[in-house]
């Protein structure tokens, strides 16, 4: 099954689906047509949606890789959050919960988290193990 995230048009509540390719889009409400902006939040994904998600982005991708039991992590949290809002339609900001998706983790040696990388048609642009503040994680995605 296809990934796809439900947006609600803030004009007439109407629920759309946005497939993985137009994340990064401004779309347009199925039911009133208004303009659905692109997404503004990290998104939490699974190792499926990350693989559709990263392999059809037209934009660059940074990927967080966290646990819920990481004290540092917590501490990126806010930081990756206000991003994903700066970046909206720019880049996209993917979530990845090391403790649910272990394999994925290893795919891109995650040894300590938070881990971030940034891909790039699909690709590991760069990669950064631990805490870092929004301006440098920014930097990354215009690199």
């Amino acid at each position: 099954m296809a990934f796809s995230l439900i947006s609600t048009c803030t004009g007439c509540g109407a629920k759309n689906r946005v497939p993985a390719a137009r994340l990064a889009d401004t779309g347009r409400c199925g039911a009133c047509k208004l303009p659905l902006p692109p997404a503004t939040e990290p998104i939490n994904v699974d190792a499926a949606a990350f693989d559709e998600i990263v392999g059809s982005a037209k934009v660059p991708v940074l990927v967080d890789f966290w646990a819920e039991w990481c004290g540092p992590c917590r501490m990126a949290a806010p930081e990756v959050h206000q991003l994903a809002q700066e970046v909206a339609g720019q880049a996209l900001v993917l979530k990845v919960d090391t403790d649910a998706e272990q394999r994925l983790a290893a795919r891109y040696q995650v040894q300590s988290i938070p881990y971030f990388v940034v891909f790039r048609h699909g690709q590991p642009a760069m990669q950064k193990a631990g805490v870092t503040g929004r301006a440098e994680m920014r930097r990354w995605l215009a690199a």
